[in-house]
Formats: C-alpha cells, structure tokens, sequence
C-alpha cells in the first residue's frame, strides 16, 4: 500500500482573527500536559460526494475562526505559557492510496497499528519535536482507490484535551455536514487561562516521570458485545460473595479486566510480580460545582487518576481491582468537590502527582509496570458525520505509550489496545481477554 501526498498548505481562519484575541493565555493544565500530538483517524466508506474537498476545507475554516488558538503558534518568549494567534494557519494535507478500505481494513485485524500510515504527513521541514514552531493542529485527508476516506486530526496535547478534541471534531462534522452559517458556530469558552494560570512550575513537583524510550507497539482492538458485557457484570458480583456491594459500571469492569491481564503479562516478562501504576485520565469540566463556567472550556481539565498494584497487598480477584478503581476515582472527585477555589484544585494535584505519577517510588522507578486507560464512553465518537455517514472504524494514537483506549459502538465497547509486542504476546494469552472476542468484523 502506498499513500501518495497530493498536497499540503497551511489552513487559516475563515474570518482573520480579531486583534483583541491575538493572544491567547494557556492554563496551568495545558502547562503541565504531554508534550506531544495526539491523533485520531476516521475511516468512512461512503465517500460519493464530489464537493467533499470543498465542503471539508470550507468548514475547517469557518471551525478556525471560532476555535482560533489552533491556527497560532506557541510564543517562544514564554514557553507554554501563551499562543500567538496570528493565523499562521494548520496544516491541512490531501493525500491517495492505491488500496480499498476493506482491504486495508483487513489487514489491520491483525495489528491495527497499521492505521497510523493515515496520520497527518508532517513537513520534513519542520521538527516535529519542537513544539514552539510547528503547527498546532495538524489535518489528512486520504482518498482510498475504492471511493472510500480518512479523514485524520492531530492535536497538540499543551492546547487541548481529549474532550476539546472530540468536541472540536463533533463540532466539525456538524458544520460540514448541515453547512452551518459561520456566526452560528459557537461551543468553546476561552475562560481556562483566567481560571487556572499559568506559574512558576519550578519545584513544584518532586521529581519527573521515567524518560518514554521509544517501542515497538503492536495495536489490536477487541469488540466486547452487550451479552459479554452482562455476564461480566453477573460473574464479578457473584464472585465477589457481597463484597462488591455497587453495580460495577462497563468501563470499571473492562478496565479492571484490562489492567490485570497486563499486570500478569509483565509478571511473565520479569518473572515476578511487580507494582503497577494505572494511569486513569479524567475530564474534571463536570466534576467541580463551584466552576460552572468550565462545562464547554477548550483546552486542557484533566486530572489524572492514580490507580496502584501492590504485590501482596491487592488481592488478584477481578472485584478487588474495581474496588481499587472506583475507591482512587471518588478520592479525586471529593476531593475536587470540597475545594473552594482554583488554587485548592492546583494543590490537590499537586500533592497526588508527587504521590504516584511524580513519585520515585511510582512513575519515577522504573521497577513499576505503567499503563494509562482512557475512556471516551458515552462520548459519540463514532456518530461524527461529515455527510458521509458513521465511521466504519477509528483510530486513536499517542506515540510510545501503553494503554488502553475504551469508547461505545452503539450498545458494544471497543477497546483499542496499545501494548510493547512482548506483552501484547502474553496480554493474548490471558484467559479474560480470550473470553472476549476479538475484532473480526471489519466494519468496527
């Protein structure tokens, strides 16, 4: 399969950006986040329409104007701290291949890494790992011989989250599909910088995370059906014998299955049971009742959850694993709950990244096992409708990370599981995972 590169140029705002927001400030979360892009492909088969280009492009556009940060670049005068939004434009690549979808489609049931190919082409010009000059957002879109698309969005992690990007992308989709007049656009607050500034981060934390060493990561995906689903939640509550005395959600329960099925995984690997760190990502806009202004803010309100094994200490049942999650979740949100202030939230994450993910005896010590599992459930990811209809597959991608990555197909979960090819090996093996069925159909 070749992907043939018809053109790239950067895409500005459709309306140029006004002087009075030519600066925009970056929050103390953006300050803190991954310095990398975060991708995400859609794959749609029904690509028929011969004004797509134009519709695509034209929308973009009128997206730019309103979400104007992503047309910027990051000041170099103080780094992570502002973007200078002067509509240097985004990256926007038109691109062919010489395959169909479904027979690329089939290919990557085996290692659906094989997707990453449709990411955003980057400029051999441009240094990818200086985020100061390259551009924010990054787009692709790539013709299929059959007819079909991919449409691909790379997203600078220190502007936006998972939320901003999914909604970015929703809010695209919508404006494509329906031709939305460009005054009617209007879904992000710009409020986060305001709320939460940026500081001296100097000190703040005690010590940084082990260094990401480049892998080799294999992607497969599992389907888990709503029968699946249902036996699971019977099996944990009856195994658990009246100790789980919740109803466990879906993402509590393929998370705990996940998460074990890994920790065993490394245990084969090193030959003993080791402490693992799970890195339980959540979006705090709805968790604090004392700012109801951040329910639609762009950029980045995340908190991550620090879930921790330890050997000995945490029992190997799969209830006892949910207990773990749900037990580190609700310590985060009441905490955040009874803050009463922006500083008290900075404070709570603080104190809890030094404790885990900032800890030499955590994500500082390289006798850890680590692994992050994100979930975009109950987020429609697979209704964007440009006007070609649903995705028939998606996508997801952060450069040398385990993890997992959870979203709804209708009443179905899919997981996308991103692991080095050592553990993937064993990771299959686990007799929970080989319960659940793994993807065969390639409309998901």
């Amino acid at each position: 399969m070749e992907i043939k590169i018809l053109c790239t140029k950067l895409m500005k705002p459709f309306l140029p950006t006004p002087p009075h927001l030519q600066r925009y400030k970056l929050s103390f979360f953006d300050q803190i986040s991954e310095k990398e892009h975060v991708t995400m492909v859609f794959f749609f088969h029904n690509y028929n329409n011969i004004d797509m280009d134009e519709q695509l492009e034209q929308s973009f556009s009128k997206m730019l104007t309103h979400v104007y940060p992503l047309s910027g670049r990051y000041d170099d005068k103080d780094e992570y701290c502002s973007i200078l939004c002067l509509d240097q434009g985004v990256s926007y690549t038109k691109a062919m291949t010489n395959d169909t979808l479904d027979n690329f489609l089939n290919k990557a049931r085996n290692d659906f890494g094989l997707a990453a190919l449709f990411s955003p082409h980057v400029n051999k010009n441009i240094d990818e790992t200086n985020f100061l000059v390259s551009p924010i957002a990054t787009v692709q879109v790539t013709k299929f011989e059959c007819g079909g698309l991919a449409i691909s969005i790379g997203m600078s992690h220190p502007t936006m989250d998972g939320f901003s990007s999914f909604q970015f992308t929703s809010e695209w989709a919508k404006v494509c599909r329906m031709g939305t007049p460009i005054d009617k656009i209007n879904f992000f607050r710009f409020n986060m910088g305001d709320i939460f500034p940026t500081r001296d981060i100097t000190g703040l934390f005690k010590s940084t995370p082990i260094p990401v060493i480049p892998q080799d990561i294999v992607v497969k995906k599992i389907v888990i059906r709503e029968v699946v689903m249902s036996r699971l939640r019977k099996k944990c509550i009856d195994e658990s014998g009246g100790t789980l005395t919740f109803q466990p959600s879906r993402v509590e329960i393929i998370t705990a299955i996940l998460w074990r099925a890994f920790i065993l995984a490394t245990a084969i690997i090193n030959g003993y049971l080791r402490p693992s760190l799970l890195d339980f990502p959540m979006n705090m806009r709805s968790k604090i009742t004392f700012l109801p202004q951040v329910k639609n803010s762009f950029g980045n309100f995340m908190i991550g959850v620090p879930v921790k094994f330890i050997p000995g200490e945490t029992k190997m049942e799969l209830h006892h694993f949910i207990i773990l999650i749900r037990n580190a979740v609700n310590k985060i949100v009441d905490s955040c709950q009874k803050a009463n202030s922006s500083d008290e939230i900075v404070s709570m994450l603080v104190n809890s990244y030094n404790k885990s993910f900032r800890s030499p005896d955590w994500g500082g010590n390289d006798e850890v096992d680590k692994v992050m599992c994100t979930s975009m459930c109950k987020f429609p990811v697979h209704g964007f409708d440009f006007g070609l209809g649903k995705p028939n597959s998606i996508f997801f991608g952060m450069k040398n990370t385990q993890m997992f990555w959870l979203h709804d197909f209708g009443p179905e979960i899919v997981v996308q599981v991103d692991l080095k090819e050592s553990c993937m090996q064993l990771f299959d093996r686990d007799d929970d995972i080989k319960d659940l069925i793994f993807i065969r159909d390639a409309k998901l």
